[in-house]
Order: structure tokens, then sequence, then C-alpha cells
């Protein structure tokens, strides 16, 4: 279990205000300039040593990707920094509390980021319907700038930066990184193709990283602790720190900081006070955010929660956002109502998302009061499966994945809603 000690994040209930002095006093802005100091290569060498992987859903390895952007234009082109806070993903609600609470430890990992990759300017796209948390940041991003932590000379470095705060109009594809960039960009909020990828033409055609607010706001203390302090917590890599939000059926749902690879019953059982109705009530668990596959409860007890440990069981961490599901839940309906989600959201790029989403959910919803054949079960499976992998963005996985979840683990009662109808028809005749 994380000890107190070792928590990043230590204002992520609000206890304390979010201001600059309390963040001071929290460790924040703490002689960022000998950090800065250190040099853009050393900052990214600690960063990949720490072993610190993207928090927004992928996974991939943080200091890799800084890397990929250039070291010098050779054309004049700035680089930018470009900080994902358009937290839709149902179940997430992690970066919430960060720019609520903690809004300076994401600031000063803007500047230790940006500042690493050589950027102009940081970007923070905070997601529309965040309004207290939009507020917070605009003042926290003024109070930076008024104690010339941030802008030009920044905490007296010689360095030039700047930081926008960016308000969407609450779309959940612009969470994808090129949508995102479009979307800054004043267009229409749908993806791009890739190459060119964003670190060699991303915002304003510029080089450009885009990162997860958290994978940001833990940098500062990876610098100032050492990464070999966070590469210490969790297993070969899945390393670190992360937090977790469980919500649904537990006793007290939370927000909390562990160490990745804690088992899920640990978390559950230390933190939300267990399973609502009793460890044996569980049903079904989707441990990363409505996009990554539910697991069955047999399954998900002992499995560490970190990217190897879900993806063995067939699921993935995605952002850690743990929906927890009791014998309640009316598994069917669950999924059909997040694949109605998906149809919702989908921006009609690409044909298989645009046409399947909408198409899978009709065939959840009459699955769901079986109104259905048993093969169409088959049917629906193979479409998740033309859908997924065929699509410009990973929506159209997002789509596929519970549905294929639902099939795979909970088929017999998707049978038995066929069977129950069929002879409530049978018995009419």
């Amino acid at each position: 279990m994380l000890e107190d000690k070792d928590r990043i994040f230590t204002n992520v209930y609000g206890y304390q205000p979010w201001n600059l002095d309390a963040a001071k006093k929290r460790g924040d802005w703490d002689n960022t300039k000998d950090i800065l100091a250190k040099g853009q290569d050393a900052i990214i060498e600690e960063v990949k040593a720490s072993g610190l992987r993207g928090r927004g859903g992928a996974g991939f390895p943080t200091g890799l990707k800084w890397s990929f952007m250039p070291k010098e234009s050779k054309d004049g082109r700035p680089s930018f920094l470009v900080i994902n806070a358009d937290e839709s993903e149902p179940g997430s609600c992690k970066d919430r509390e960060i720019m609520r609470h903690d809004p300076h430890k994401l600031i000063e990992g803007a500047l230790v980021a940006g500042f690493a990759m050589r950027a102009r300017a940081a970007y923070i796209y905070i997601r529309g319907e965040y309004i207290r948390e939009a507020e917070v940041l605009f003042a926290a991003v003024q109070e930076a700038y008024d104690a010339g932590l941030i802008g030009k000379n920044a905490s007296g470095s010689g360095y030039d930066f700047d930081v926008f705060v960016h308000r969407g109009a609450g779309a959940y594809i612009c969470g994808e990184e090129t949508a995102m960039i479009e979307s800054l960009e004043g267009k229409k909020g749908q993806p791009r193709l890739k190459p060119p990828f964003p670190a060699g033409a991303g915002l304003y055609g510029c080089p450009t990283t885009v990162n997860n607010v958290e994978s940001i706001a833990v940098t500062p203390t990876i610098m100032r602790r050492g990464g070999a302090w966070f590469s210490s917590f969790g297993r070969e890599n899945n390393k670190g720190t992360k937090l977790f939000q469980i919500s649904g059926h537990v006793n007290k749902p939370c927000v909390v900081e562990e160490a990745m690879g804690i088992p899920f019953g640990e978390l559950i059982e230390k933190h939300c006070g267990g399973i609502r109705g009793g460890k044996d009530n569980l049903l079904a668990v989707i441990p990363g955010g409505s996009s990554v596959p539910l697991v069955p409860a047999e399954q998900i007890w002992d499995a560490p929660m970190d990217f190897d440990g879900l993806k063995a069981v067939g699921s993935g961490l995605g952002t850690a956002a743990v929906i927890v599901m009791d014998k309640s839940t009316d598994i069917v309906k669950a999924i059909s109502r997040i694949s109605y989600f998906y149809k919702h959201e989908s921006c009609g790029q690409c044909t298989p998302c645009r046409e399947g989403t909408g198409w899978m959910w009709r065939v959840m919803e009459r699955l769901r009061t079986g109104d259905a054949n048993v093969e169409e079960i088959d049917m629906l499976f193979q479409v998740t499966k033309q859908v997924e992998g065929h699509t410009i963005c990973a929506l159209g996985d997002a789509a596929a994945w519970p549905i294929q979840g639902l099939i795979k683990h909970f088929r017999p009662e998707l049978e038995r809603r066929i069977k129950e109808a069929g002879n409530m028809a049978e018995a009419a005749e």
C-alpha cells in the first residue's frame, strides 16, 4: 500500500486551498529554476528512467514520446505542448480533481515538460462541461503569470514559456489527440489521418506533443525526487503511482492515488469499504473507463491493477476508471447504454464507425429485451470485429470492446433473454 509520504497529489480532496501560496506549502514551484537548469535532455532522460507511461489510456512511455520532438527548428516553426484535459470517458474523473484542487502541479508540469521538449507554449484543452475546473485553472494560470513563474523568463530560467487554457464545447471525440488539435485550430473536431504524426506536424502545422493531465502533473515531483524513486513502485513496465477512480456499487466511491499493480480486491477493501453487499455480490467490473471490456468477478479480484495485469484478463487499465457492478445490475442494459454513448459521440468521419455504432446499439437494445434470434449474437460479434481496427481513431475500438466483453463473458444471459421472450411468444399463441 502507498504511504502518505509517497503520494504526489496531496490535495486530491480539496481540504486545502488550490491557490499559489497553498501550492507552494505543498512543495510546488520549489526551485523550479534548478530543475530547468538540469537541461532539456537530462529532464527527458529522468522521465524515461522513471518508467512513466501515459496516464490517458494508451500507456505510451512518456519520456520516449517527448524525445520524438525535434531538437532544433530547421525552418523556424515553434514547438507546442498540448495538454489533454478533455476528460470525457464515462467513469473517469481524476483530471478534474487535479485541476480543481491542485492546478499548480499541472502548470508547473507544463513548464517542465514544455521546456524539455523546447516548446514555445502549452495549450490546456479543458472539457466544456468542466466549468468550475476551468475557472480555477484560469485563475491559477494568472497567479503563475503574476508571480513570474511562467511567461517571459519563466521562473528566472531565461526561458520564455506561455500557458493558454482553451475550453472545449463538450465533444468526447476531442479527447483524441489529433481531433483536439483540429478543435484548437478552430475546426470541426475530427481525427486526422496519421502520418504525419503530431510530433512532425501538429498544432498549426508545428511539432506538437499531446499528453494527459496526470502525465504532466507528476513530472515536477519525478524531477525533485528522482526517476528511481518513481520507478520503485509497481512492476516492471508498469511503474509509479496512479490515480484510480472507483465508482459504482462500492460502499465508498472515491478517487485515490495508489501504487500501480495493487490487486483489485485490495484497492476496493482498503479505500472503498468493500463491495456493496459483500464480495460475493460482485458481478463484473469495467476496470479502465467505459471503452475497455468488462471482467467478471471471479477473474478480477486478484488481478494487478496495471497495464499488463489487466491485459492478461482480456481488458485494459485505460484511465484507471474502475466501474464496479454488483448483481443488481442489468448487465445487458449497462452495455447497451455504453454503446448508445459511442453512437452519440461518433464524429461520423469513418463509415464503419458512423454506421456501425448505431447498428450495434440497435441490436443491443433488441438483445436487452430478448427481441432477437440466437444467431444475431454471433452476427453482432462479427460486426464489432469489422468496426474494430478499421477507423482513423480508436473510437471504433471503444465502441466494439464493451460489446465483445459482454458476449464473451455473459452469452448465457443473452441467450436466456431470447429464450424467455420466445417462450412468452409461444405461450401467447
